[in-house]
């Protein structure tokens, strides 16, 4: 039975904006089967796709050293991609109902089986955070908490910087970007392992500043879980 409140404000399809069909669901029937899961074989850093079976890292991986240990994602960028812009800059917070528990769904055992301490969303510049009035990595964090019993550190690590939006820079000016943009936000919260959580991994600029930064606090394993992720094209 719907209730009252669905009714007045339906659920908003992630994928096709629209209220959702069936009622109460939260995704179209019909619109699920266009969202494409990252497939096998995938690099054993990032987790990007491979196009050889034979190969164990994908290009950006061979050619870079990575501050995190290992990263999983949950679906290619190309067909979340309107979706994901959509749930950063249109206000459609509702969308990590469902997109948090695809990620627990289908990525939880393997971070089960990491034995972490807590998921760390990549956090946003308090400027940034006051102008959209929420942060998306961290609503996907909290569903993904909830889904898997893990707890949730959302100020452990902050961005003191307010960088300009890496879709905009080349590989370079993206690391440069990112220098001293994070620190430690709980000095006395200690983790040993943890989960970053974000919406698009690329290049991995990102999520090594913040590792670098979770390496100086003592972190001796760092992981990270992506709503999604590009093919070494689509820029982070």
């Amino acid at each position: 039975m719907i209730d009252f409140k669905t009714l007045l404000f339906p659920q908003r399809c992630p994928v096709c904006d629209r209220p959702v069909k069936p009622a109460g669901a939260l995704v179209c029937r019909s619109c699920a089967p266009k969202l494409v899961y990252v497939r096998q074989p995938l690099c054993m850093k990032c987790g990007k796709e491979l196009s050889d079976e034979n190969q164990e890292y994908c290009r950006d991986c061979l050619h870079k050293k990575h501050l995190y240990d290992r990263g999983i994602s949950l679906y290619r960028y190309a067909s979340v991609k309107k979706a994901v812009y959509r749930f950063k800059y249109a206000g459609r917070q509702e969308y990590a109902a469902f997109f948090g528990k695809e990620m627990a769904w289908h990525l939880g055992r393997q971070i089960l089986s990491w034995k972490v301490d807590a998921l760390v969303p990549v956090p946003l510049h308090p400027a940034r955070k006051r102008k959209r009035g929420y942060n998306q990595a961290e609503l996907l964090a909290l569903e993904i908490g909830k889904q898997l019993g893990i707890r949730v550190e959302n100020n452990w690590l902050i961005r003191t910087k307010n960088t300009v939006p890496q879709k905009l820079l080349n590989g370079q000016e993206r690391r440069n970007n990112l220098k001293k943009a994070f620190k430690a936000g709980q000095n006395d919260v200690k983790l040993n392992a943890i989960v970053i959580i974000d919406d698009i991994y690329t290049t991995g600029s990102t999520i090594d500043a913040m590792a670098a930064v979770c390496r100086q606090q003592g972190v001796s394993r760092i992981y990270f879980a992506a709503l999604s992720i590009g093919n070494g094209q689509e820029v982070r």
